[in-house]
């Protein structure tokens, strides 16, 4: 195994937007790690210290072209051989802040309450990055618990140029605040390679997203990404050491979580065999449904399930039952 360190640059970054056209600009072998630096904020969302800013923000922001969301996307990599309907596997081994600051915004018309605050709103929240703490204007210090909102794999090419706003098949814009360092998240792959990046990192925030932003932030993570070939999926789904979290993503939030509920369903069959209608009891009994985000098009829910809930074939049962 390799490892590799992709910066972020004018030539490594795509601002708004994913592309199953946008050429890789590193290429590793199936099972290497990478840290891949990111960035977070547009002009308008940078603090007036220039001292604060990473040395290759503005030169980033001012390379262009853009698409028409704000996220700034580190890659995309290439993993020797991931082709269409494999997984890719990502284990996300390590979450470092890069800057003493973040950022939160409130906007007209966005948001899940856009008509109780019709305002534009924009907070510079300060990191203490030893710490690991925010200090909110009202005086306030909460624990940060960092992770990227916006990774995944190239959409299907079919698509072509999408904004980086909304979650979709491929991940993207998820803003799952429970893969954060030490999961494992799994995506289906649409391209030849994969095309993995990420961005959009995130200091903190809660289920749900509901004023629009976290304490958005600059992040560098560090990754193991592995082409998987025995596993097949349609959604983004993840593990933790103690949970199973399958996705979902639709306009409507009842369908958001009646698909991450399906999800679990399937991939429980697949991990114990058992039935469905087993499996949805189940589900009713020991799993939660979680509102992800309230607030990218495309809201979120994932559905946690417990590893103690889930109880694998044994070699005995399954030689007993063949």
């Amino acid at each position: 195994m390799t490892h590799h360190h992709l910066h972020a640059t004018s030539e490594t970054v795509a601002w708004g937007y994913w592309d199953a056209a946008r050429p890789p600009v590193l290429r590793i072998a199936s099972g290497d790690t990478v840290t891949i630096d990111t960035l977070s904020g547009e002009p308008d969302d940078l603090p007036e210290d220039e001292a604060l800013l990473l040395p290759e923000h503005r030169a980033v922001l001012a390379a262009g072209p853009r698409g028409s969301g704000p996220h700034l996307l580190t890659g995309p990599i290439w993993v020797e051989g991931a082709m269409p309907g494999d997984v890719l596997q990502v284990e996300v081994l390590k979450v470092e802040l890069r800057q003493p600051w973040g950022w939160n915004i409130i906007k007209p018309l966005l948001g899940t309450l856009p008509e109780d605050f019709p305002v534009e709103r924009r907070l510079h929240i300060p990191l203490d990055m030893a710490a690991r703490t925010a200090q909110l204007p009202w005086g306030l210090t909460l624990p940060l618990d960092p992770f990227f909102g916006n990774f995944g794999v190239a959409p299907p090419p079919g698509y072509g140029r999408i904004t980086s706003i909304i979650p979709r098949e491929h991940g993207g814009n998820m803003d799952n605040r429970a893969l954060t360092e030490g999961c494992t998240v799994y995506f289906p792959v649409f391209n030849a390679g994969a095309l993995f990046a990420a961005g959009d990192g995130h200091a903190l925030q809660g289920d749900g997203e509901v004023c629009l932003t976290a304490i958005e932030t600059s992040l560098r993570g560090s990754f193991r990404l592995t082409v998987r070939k025995d596993l097949q999926q349609a959604l983004p789904r993840a593990e933790t050491a103690t949970h199973y979290i399958a996705m979902g993503f639709d306009e409507d939030l009842d369908d958001a979580a009646r698909q991450a509920l399906r999800e679990m369903i399937r991939w429980i069959g697949e991990l114990s065999g058992l039935p469905a209608i087993d499996a949805y009891t189940l589900c009713s009994i020991a799993a939660d449904l979680r509102v992800t985000q309230m607030v990218d098009i495309n809201k979120g829910v994932h559905c946690m399930l417990p590893k103690t809930a889930v109880q694998r074939p044994s070699l005995s049962t399954s030689l007993s039952t063949s």
